[in-house]
């Protein structure tokens, strides 16, 4: 009945077509299993649809029928836009345990909108829309194609039972099982047909253990010495997963103490480890993970004003690393090196600490697999909460979430200040609940006390910034040279991309060829929020609102300066014959930033329709009183070169109740990440103009 839905269903206004990308089906037909590609309509606005240049989405869908388990597994996922936004759906069709003649049907599905061109909020509700009709609509849609069955005489399909071919080898053959051939089996089968014994079978025979494979029983001393306590479900769990790995992955084997992580991490369930583990050792093949602490040297930046480091041990034997987050301009450094290598500088961190573990382990006789982290607030204040390192911190949380799990051991945050809550409002929702627990924070003095820092750290080992008497090497942090600071051009020119995109884009801007950026906005009061930097010569900001939308951005090729620009696009959208005033509006009064500040600021809108940011060179006026330039205006005028201007800048679009205040909306309830929301309870509308600081 399902099946009938395929390859378009009427009752599913929404489905328009499919086709089949794979199909598999085993020698004894038990396993079937298609791959389709299906072309959805979406009720969206046809607004919404321009902004994203498409009129239909479309999803892989994955359907794996065991007939010899008597199941139906469905999974499906969004091709479309999935840099964007990861739609998961999985839906399983069984037998009821306790009546053969039931069916059960389970369903469940996971949204996460990391973003949406300024409309997450508006694709979270669409899509949670969808998502609820087709709900209500699945049972009425499988028992319409019942029907249609029963009416063409079809009422009871036969269980599936082995082959005859099959019957009569078994029983004319030696007693003993032959090891049967391996059979090709797609990773959907496994993933979905397949349950972990079914697996291993097809290779081998289960009443004989597989060469180079573990017994059935860890040796109690290698337990206790290198993993230590476990149940025998939990050692069970481990072999399993171990002897999957060996007759499946071609890579090369994590060790045990690295897969146990992984169980732990989902709490011994096998299936959901094996996802997870798999994809991080997929990842850690593509970006060469397991080399990088041989084959990559930290940049200079980072060896001068990284204020971490390993010091020493934590009283339980784990390493200690040692964070100064309130000493370091986070700012600075995702300038400097930008976010690849800012990460992979914690990938190799999150490595050492690994290295660390093991030879702890040997130096304690006793399982160490994680490590305790030190964090020192002093000096944090609302500089930390700069919106693109926030989101920076973000991804790396996400990136070590995935591929590091029950590596920390604890989290010692001391000398939380005031602006510490909005932080951690920020950033918890994308930590795991496990790690969380993890966590002990400090307020002010209040580590010196009891339950304080000599709980968990030896007094001879705490270091001096903290009022002990052990020299700590860390480095002290201190601001980033902004002569440092290097282009969004520049950063792509990384050996490994760990991410396809980068916060910041770069413009050049000259006499004349102003640079702009164009903003659709459809619901009035949303916030348009910037951060740029003026690296080169003096610039005039501008915001500009029109109704009518301004020819497609092109190139601009500088007219009579012919002058290319290596470092940053140029683009200009306000048409020439456009008038100030008839065409389009000014919302904002002009800004004139000067060489080497940062500007952050919002706007909130009053009228739907086109905003442009615009950022103009800016010319220096001569003295009123004559004609003869000011020595100042001359010196300033030799150095701007060939008068160009260059700006690195950022910008987004968040809906009004999802704003909270502060000049760099650094606490909105989501900024491309839409699990934030569930982190705010309230906002502030009461910003009805912008807000720049420098």
């Amino acid at each position: 009945a399902y099946e009938r839905r395929f390859p378009t269903c009427p009752l599913i206004p929404m489905f328009v077509a499919s086709d089949t990308v794979n199909e598999y089906k085993s020698e004894d037909e038990a396993i079937h299993v298609i791959e389709r590609r299906c072309k959805l309509d979406i009720d969206a606005p046809r607004l919404l649809k321009k902004i994203a240049g498409v009129d239909y989405v479309y999803f892989v869908q994955k359907n794996s029928l065991n007939r010899r388990e008597r199941t139906l597994h469905i999974e499906a996922y969004n091709e479309t836009f999935s840099n964007r936004v990861i739609i998961n759906e999985h839906c399983c069709y069984t037998v009821h345990p306790d009546n053969e003649d039931w069916t059960c049907f389970e369903q469940s599905a996971s949204l996460d909108i990391k973003s949406f061109f300024g409309f997450e909020s508006t694709v979270e509700k669409i899509a949670m829309k969808q998502y609820t009709s087709n709900i209500k609509k699945g049972k009425e849609i499988i028992e319409y194609y019942l029907k249609q069955l029963e009416e063409e005489g079809i009422t009871f399909v036969p269980r599936w039972t082995p082959p005859v071919a099959c019957k009569l080898e078994s029983s004319t053959s030696h007693p003993r099982r032959p090891v049967s051939p391996a059979i090709n089996i797609p990773d959907s089968a496994t993933k979905e047909g397949l349950n972990n014994k079914e697996i291993l079978n097809t290779s081998s025979s289960p009443s004989e253990p597989t060469a180079g494979t573990p017994d059935d029983k860890l040796d109690a001393d290698y337990i206790k010495r290198y993993l230590g306590d476990l149940t025998p479900m939990q050692e069970s769990c481990l072999i399993r997963l171990r002897q999957w790995l060996q007759e499946t992955h071609k890579g090369k084997i994590p060790k045990d103490e690295h897969i146990l992580r992984f169980l732990r991490a989902r709490d011994f369930n096998i299936d959901k480890a094996r996802e997870i583990l798999c994809q991080s050792l997929t990842w850690r093949k593509q970006h060469q993970v397991d080399y990088i602490l041989d084959t990559w040297n930290p940049p200079q930046v980072l060896q001068d004003y990284y204020a971490g480091g390993w010091h020493h041990h934590d009283k339980d034997g784990r390493p200690l690393y040692v964070l100064r987050l309130g000493q370091m301009d986070t700012k600075g450094l995702v300038r400097a090196l930008g976010e690849e290598a800012l990460l992979r500088y914690v990938l190799s961190i999150n490595e050492e600490g690994l290295r660390r573990c093991e030879e702890n382990t040997k130096v304690f006789g006793r399982p160490i697999s994680s490590w305790t982290c030190l964090v020192d607030l002093e000096g944090l204040n609302m500089r930390h909460l700069w919106r693109p390192g926030v989101k920076a911190l973000l991804r790396i949380i996400e990136v070590v979430e995935a591929n590091y799990p029950e590596t920390l051991g604890r989290l010692l945050i001391l000398r939380a200040p005031r602006v510490f809550p909005v932080l951690w409002t920020l950033v918890s929702p994308f930590i795991d609940d496990n790690t969380r627990k993890k966590f002990l924070i400090y307020a002010g003095n209040d580590y010196q006390g009891p339950g304080g820092l000599l709980d968990y750290i030896d007094k001879e080992i705490i270091p001096d910034f903290l009022g002990g008497e052990c020299m700590c090497e860390v480095p002290e942090g201190g601001l980033v040279p902004k002569s440092l600071y290097r282009t969004a051009e520049e950063l792509e020119n990384e050996d490994i991309k760990l991410w396809t995109e980068t916060i910041y884009q770069s413009a050049s801007v000259f006499k004349g060829a102003p640079h702009e950026v164009l903003i659709q906005i459809v619901d009035a009061s949303s916030v348009i929020t910037w951060d740029f930097d003026v690296c080169k010569g003096d610039i005039v900001f501008n915001i500009f609102h029109s109704k009518r939308a301004p020819q497609p951005p092109k190139k601009d090729s500088l007219g009579a300066h012919s002058i290319t620009s290596p470092g940053g696009n140029n683009v200009q959208l306000i048409d020439k014959v456009w008038q100030l005033g008839r065409d389009y509006s000014m919302v904002e009064s002009p800004l004139i930033c000067k060489e080497g500040e940062s500007v952050q600021g919002s706007h909130v809108t009053r009228w739907p329709g086109f905003y442009i940011l615009q950022w103009k060179f800016h010319s220096m006026p001569a003295c009123a009183t004559t004609n003869l330039p000011r020595v100042d205006d001359v010196l300033a005028s030799l150095q701007v070169s060939s008068h160009k201007c260059k700006v690195m800048y950022y910008t987004e679009v968040i809906g009004s109740e999802d704003f909270r205040g502060s000049m760099t909306s650094l606490e909105s309830s989501h900024s491309g990440f839409s699990q934030l929301s569930a982190a705010t309870t309230s906002s502030s509308q009461s910003h009805s103009s912008s807000m720049i600081s420098r």
